[in-house]
């Protein structure tokens, strides 16, 4: 498998990811020890949205297109870095509180854990290295 179809099949996970984030958290009671606050569930989802359609046209632009500069790839790297950021910091409210207020451990539909999370949000973070492997490289 070539490294171009590598990039755009994260890319395609990568939108699932930033999609069922929001999805799954936008309920007023997420799963979790903790609820993830409002502007933090933004932030993952305007970056994610904003990335994508930056990196989309920045695969699908001919090099002559002046979408398809590097300023625009470069970018939507930064904005896929701040995508992983944020899943990582949505995954802190999986860790175990102690202490006398400790909010008790929720659970949803979707999982008794935070395995779909945590496989979301480092697979992200191991994507987002690999788009930035493809910009430096110039694969794509």
């Amino acid at each position: 498998m070539s490294p171009a179809v590598v990039v755009y099949v994260l890319t395609g996970l990568a939108a699932v990811v930033v999609v069922l984030t929001r999805v799954r958290l936008g309920r007023t009671r997420g799963a979790g020890r903790l609820e993830v606050g409002r502007t933090l569930l933004n932030l993952h989802t305007g970056a994610g949205v904003s990335a994508l359609v930056l990196w989309v046209a920045f695969l699908l632009a001919p090099e002559s297109n002046p979408l398809g500069g590097s300023l625009v790839g470069l970018a939507a790297i930064g904005l896929w870095w701040l995508v992983a950021l944020a899943g990582l910091l949505i995954l802190v409210r999986w860790l175990p509180s102690r202490g006398r207020h400790a909010a008790d451990e929720r659970t949803d539909s979707w999982s008794q854990g935070p395995g779909l999370s945590v496989l979301a949000h480092v697979g992200m973070m191991i994507g987002v290295g690999v788009f930035t492997w493809a910009y430096l490289t110039q694969v794509v």
